[in-house]
């Protein structure tokens, strides 16, 4: 009987423990939510402790626990409604504000799932397969077609692999693939196959983001625009909030700051980065307010050396990625 099976569940938790990051990336690449994600993982220890008795040795622990998380998120988005289950496209090219379930995922997160030097077979977490751009063409997959692309094509399982994860024949397995393939390639931005994409952060987008939050902070529309593309973009998850274009953008942005039609009040902001992107958390210093209150977190699409796309996720995220709620005034 392979060790597994008779181990007590202190020692599988332990066993298993180390898994835990990478897995959440799986999951978060299936389900496109940061929250749901970690919920995942737990299903799937708790599902691989009862099935303990199936691990047999023929495949990696890290396989069978991976084999087990795919079907987690294919029975947890199978639960969701038809609507979340696989985004629906609109006139424009695919954006985030089709997928109303989409978050982010801060990168501190992602340095924890990298491949420890004693496990060669784990999978690096590529800027190309977290970044959101990345993200939402995923979302506009099928589930089963979705989990076939991951784990070919992130992971680089075999067909034969793929398939005994998905429980089905190595052609149905490499038609899904085929298939997916071809709509990811459809929902990805024009010139996403053009990007070149560094492993980390450049020099550009440290600049680009130091910028940007200056101008933000000074409320300098004419600063904000320079560092945007004529043709940029906003939207903002989970609401179907879509916008485009670089005075569009201007206009919208330039009402809620010092002076405007709808003024939130003086605004600052922190830098940080979340899916290999910048972005910047935002603060609201409220008239009659003794502290600074999070109210939005932005993520930029960086293209060219100009911003091509603002994500605006809910200030709930700012916190949960470990940045205050609030900031003094005196900062």
């Amino acid at each position: 009987m392979d060790v597994v099976a008779t181990m007590n569940e202190q020692d599988f938790g332990q066993l298993v423990e180390r898994h835990r990051h990478e897995l959440r990336v799986h999951c978060y690449r299936m389900v496109g939510s940061f929250e749901e994600s970690e919920d995942l993982v737990q299903e799937t220890f708790l599902r691989a402790w009862h099935r303990r008795e199936t691990y047999q040795g023929r495949a990696t622990l890290r396989a069978w626990l991976y084999k087990i998380a795919t079907n987690a998120t294919l029975d947890a988005i199978a639960k969701r409604p038809a609507q979340q289950q696989t985004a629906v496209a609109g006139p424009e090219t695919a954006t985030t504000s089709e997928v109303s379930w989409l978050q982010p995922y801060p990168d501190q997160l992602l340095e924890l799932a990298a491949p420890a030097a004693d496990e060669p077979d784990a999978v690096v977490v590529a800027r190309e397969t977290i970044e959101l751009a990345y993200l939402t063409a995923l979302q506009h997959l099928p589930p089963r077609q979705r989990a076939a692309l991951i784990l070919r094509d992130v992971l680089g399982w075999a067909a034969a692999e793929t398939a005994k994860a998905l429980d089905t024949t190595v052609a149905s397995a490499n038609s899904a693939l085929q298939r997916a393939r071809a709509t990811l390639k459809e929902h990805l931005p024009r010139r996403r196959a053009d990007w070149t994409v560094p492993a980390e952060p450049s020099a550009e987008e440290r600049d680009i983001l130091a910028r940007f939050i200056a101008a933000t902070e000074s409320a300098d529309m004419a600063a904000m625009a320079e560092l945007l593309h004529a043709d940029a973009l906003h939207t903002m998850p989970p609401h179907p909030f879509f916008a485009s274009g670089r005075e569009e953008l201007i206009s919208q942005w330039s009402a809620v700051m010092p002076g405007g039609a709808d003024s939130w009040g003086q605004w600052t902001a922190l830098p940080t980065w979340v899916n290999r992107q910048p972005a910047l958390a935002n603060y609201v210093l409220k008239p009659g307010a003794t502290e600074y209150t999070a109210v939005a977190l932005d993520v930029l699409r960086v293209e060219d050396g100009l911003v091509a796309e603002v994500v605006t996720f809910e200030a709930k995220l700012i916190t949960a990625f470990g940045l205050p709620a609030t900031l003094p005034i005196t900062r």
